[in-house]
């Protein structure tokens, strides 16, 4: 660990023992910041780039009091390091690794390549769960440190990708296309949302800008919405531009996977 310097990076959450976010037993660091703002996030607390505080209320036999809950704490390459490691043997078994989710760890590019080096030089497999907006020039940094890239593609209508995150997705076709122009190993995830992406003629237009790029994708993980984050918007003071839309239907989403695999991609339903 000689060679961490002091760099500091911002996260909110760390998961141990994950199995939806890449290959095997896997530890999932969730790092604050990104630069989208997706109708549909599950992790709303995830976005701003500070540290939040929030006040909550709570009655305990007739009696009111507040309690203070701190979103998000920096840390340093070193320390994140050691908290990795404490789950090596669970992913040497496993096959597994550590994967870095946000939030949109791109958005700490100069950390995320520092603990991403390091935890080359331990021998850990490492995956980043990105939403792929930045600039080019983050990516190629990157590329050589990562195993696999869990790319979300949101929308491929510009507008109506800016409509409902935020920003454009040029970036976002760009570096999916170098990503697979390296040969890096890339699972796709697709957000499923009900009347935004769900549409019979989106879903094939991504299948053939998919079926486009310069290397095979080895998965598509279908992720249907659910409200399983909804009353963190009200906890968190954050607006909730989904309303009270429900879990996507289940049958909707066997028939996305089916046409999947009808046009000769490995796809399941889930991360």
């Amino acid at each position: 660990m000689n060679g961490i310097n002091s760099m500091q990076g911002l996260i909110f959450d760390i998961h141990r023992f994950s199995v939806h976010d890449g290959p095997g037993i896997r530890t999932t660091v969730f790092m604050k910041g990104c630069p989208m703002a997706c109708w549909w996030c599950h992790n709303p607390e995830s976005r701003d780039t500070n540290c939040e505080v929030y006040t909550e209320a709570h009655t305990l036999d007739g009696s009111e009091f507040k309690r203070e809950e701190r979103i998000g704490k920096e840390i340093g390459a070193k320390e994140l390091l050691e908290q990795i490691e404490k789950d090596l043997i669970f992913m040497n078994e496993s096959g597994g690794g550590v994967t870095f989710s946000g939030g949109e760890p791109l958005y700490q590019p100069g950390f995320l390549e520092e603990i991403l080096s390091e935890c080359r030089l331990h021998n850990i497999h490492t995956a980043i769960d990105t939403g792929g907006y930045a600039p080019k020039e983050v990516v190629k940094r990157i590329l050589p440190l990562v195993n696999l890239f869990l790319f979300d593609l949101k929308h491929m209508d510009d507008q109506l990708h800016l409509k409902y995150t935020g920003v454009s997705n040029f970036h976002v076709l760009e570096n999916l296309k170098l990503i697979t122009e390296a040969g890096k190993r890339i699972w796709i995830r697709l957000p499923i949302i009900e009347n935004v992406n769900d549409q019979p003629e989106h879903i094939q237009e991504v299948s053939s800008f998919l079926h486009s790029l310069p290397a095979k994708v080895e998965l598509v993980n279908i992720l249907p919405f659910h409200t399983f984050g909804r009353s963190k918007y009200s906890k968190f003071g954050k607006e909730n531009r989904m309303g009270k839309m429900g879990n996507y239907p289940a049958e909707k989403s066997e028939k996305i996977l089916n046409f999947f695999l009808n046009e000769g991609f490995k796809v399941k339903i889930g991360g």
